[in-house]
């Protein structure tokens, strides 16, 4: 276990935003001493503001080196196979990876030590669980918060966007069309024992946080499930919510501290920082191997790749997510066993014509064999079985 007196040695798996931003953070906190930084690419990694000799191409050197990983990749392919090779050296796995979590995550969680982070939104929302819970409350509604949602956007106005906030293509994409918070409420829904109430969630429209959290809330208790959803506001601030309920004999002092009459009480938080908060989750998960958010044991609820408009047999799909062909929505297992995670749709060949708004399944795609997609294949199989 961990030597509190020494620094701890961090790897970082991913060169993108969260990488990149994580690396220097870390480099500035004496608690923790940054080890290397994994990469595919070749040569310098631009806009990296360490040392360049941190960065390295070999899984092995760095996890030689390392007392903890973080991955953050979005590629579930390649992070399920570096996540299980950490295990070999018996590293704890720090995830800001909804996208693995999502597919792998409760494969992995048989097999080593994983957590995702909080910052994110769905690590956010598993912080601020404990924290009402320890309360009293019991959260009735897990909420997102999106400002705006084009599920179909053009390849011209997310190259500028993409440009303008120095994102990649995919990931502005993924953000724009909902695939991003489609696959962090599963998360969330498997990680915090909730369901979903319907394909693609309900995206309450509101013009505030406050009744779009509501009217979620009220939908929660009519169908009698814990909810993982979210709002879409322009106006709403960003951040992540949870409307709760608590027991009826203490609403005089919630009404007390301003809480409201009840019976729904709106917790919120207005931020979440991304790298800036993973240092948290490192010293706790470090420390105490104690996991703040996980996929579950057996989940429930996946994410879809529904085509955005008709595919022709043998159309080529290089990524799924933040893809013009589809987009993601979250699904209940049960309603679409055979359906193909949009994570796992790389370097796909369509076997068939596809309609607009159709889910794809195996049986439409030829997809290369990996490690991700065995792990999700006896996931669903121990799922099937219960």
């Amino acid at each position: 276990m961990s030597n509190k007196t020494q620094a701890i040695k961090v790897g970082i798996v991913g060169t993108g935003c969260i990488g990149r931003g994580l690396a220097l953070l870390l480099s500035k906190l004496p608690e923790y001493q940054l080890v290397g930084i994994l990469t595919r690419r070749k040569g310098p990694i631009g806009d990296l503001q360490v040392n360049q000799d941190l960065v390295t191409t070999s899984p092995q050197r760095l996890m030689e080196k390392s007392d903890i990983l973080v991955v953050s990749t979005g590629d579930a392919l390649y992070s399920t196979e570096i996540i299980n090779m950490a295990f070999g050296f018996d590293l704890p796995v720090v995830t800001m990876d909804a996208d693995t979590q999502v597919i792998t995550g409760s494969w992995l969680s048989k097999r080593g030590q994983i957590t995702e982070s909080d910052g994110d939104q769905p690590g956010c929302l598993a912080i601020l669980k404990e924290e009402i819970t320890q309360m009293g409350f019991k959260p009735l509604v897990y909420g997102n918060i999106k400002g705006f949602l084009n599920q179909d956007p053009s390849v011209k106005d997310m190259d500028y966007w993409a440009k303008k906030q120095g994102f990649t293509l995919h990931s502005v994409t993924s953000f724009t069309d909902g695939t991003k918070l489609q696959i962090e409420q599963a998360l969330v829904a498997n990680g915090l024992d909730a369901s979903i109430a319907r394909q693609g969630l309900i995206g309450e429209r509101s013009a505030d946080l406050e009744t779009g959290a509501m009217a979620l809330a009220a939908e929660a208790s009519k169908t009698g499930i814990v909810m993982s959803d979210y709002i879409i506001s322009p106006k709403a601030p960003p951040g992540v919510f949870i409307v709760a309920e608590h027991d009826t004999d203490l609403a005089s002092g919630l009404r007390t501290y301003k809480m409201g009459e009840g019976p729904f009480y709106l917790h919120y938080k207005p931020v979440h920082l991304c790298y800036f908060e993973i240092p948290k989750t490192l010293k706790r998960f470090y420390n105490t191997r104690e996991v703040l958010l996980s996929n579950g044991a057996v989940p429930t609820t996946g994410v879809a790749a529904v085509a955005k408009r008709e595919l022709s047999n043998g159309t080529f799909i290089d990524r799924g997510i933040g893809s013009f062909h589809v987009r993601g929505e979250a699904v209940k297992l049960a309603d679409q066993p055979g359906m193909i995670p949009i994570g796992l749709l790389n370097q796909a060949w369509l076997k068939r014509k596809v309609e607009p708004g159709q889910i794809l399944t195996f049986d439409d795609v030829e997809i290369p064999e990996s490690l991700a997609l065995t792990a999700w294949l006896e996931t669903v199989m121990t799922y099937q079985q219960l």
